[in-house]
């Protein structure tokens, strides 16, 4: 019994300099452009029997805004960041060099004080291995670009340093097939 589960990455909520961690503000301008424009191939994706979105501001007006009316979900939250949230990565190297190098070579460090990139990426592979398996279930969950990485690299059971080598735009859309433990990619041609 295999479930399909759609990840969208929510739209932009400030420009990519700008971007903080734990980033919780709303959409700015160009995302509700962007969403506007982006509609039309993602709104049938809101046919799906489930659809949920990360607790974020910005996740959540991109799943409402396509017509999703999705369900919060705590798990799908972004990285807890400790005490670099709000700040922006120049910001925190300014600061702390070596915190941040530590933080992206090492997957079990938490130099910030919040969440290790290995416990992210586990926690998002929890979410993904106890969605229901009924054969040919659809499910599309907006999330943070960051959540749809650790999904990724969860699924594909890539090292967890791959996670800085998976670029997820704004909008942009993944599909995984399986169940628990057993997840494949499956990319698609546009319709």
């Amino acid at each position: 019994m295999n479930v399909r589960v759609s990840l969208v990455a929510a739209a932009r909520g400030s420009s990519l300099l700008a971007e903080r961690f734990d980033d919780d503000r709303p959409l700015d301008g160009a995302g509700w452009r962007a969403v506007e424009s982006a509609a039309h191939g993602l709104v049938p994706l809101g046919a799906a029997e489930l659809r949920y979105c990360s607790p974020s501001p910005r996740s959540r007006a991109t799943g409402q805004a396509l017509g999703y009316a999705p369900l919060a979900q705590p798990a799908l939250r972004d990285c807890d960041m400790g005490r670099w949230r709000g700040l922006t990565l120049a910001e925190v190297t300014e600061r702390e060099p070596g915190s941040v190098d530590l933080w992206l070579t090492d997957p079990r460090s938490s130099p910030h004080g919040g969440e290790s990139l290995l416990s992210f990426i586990s926690r998002i592979g929890g979410w993904l291995d106890s969605r229901p398996a009924d054969d040919g279930a659809a499910i599309v969950a907006v999330a943070e670009p960051s959540v749809v990485r650790a999904a990724l690299v969860y699924a594909l059971r890539a090292a967890p340093l791959t996670y800085w080598n998976v670029d997820v735009r704004p909008l942009s859309t993944v599909t995984l097939t399986g169940r628990s433990g057993d997840w494949h990619l499956c990319l698609q041609a546009p319709a």
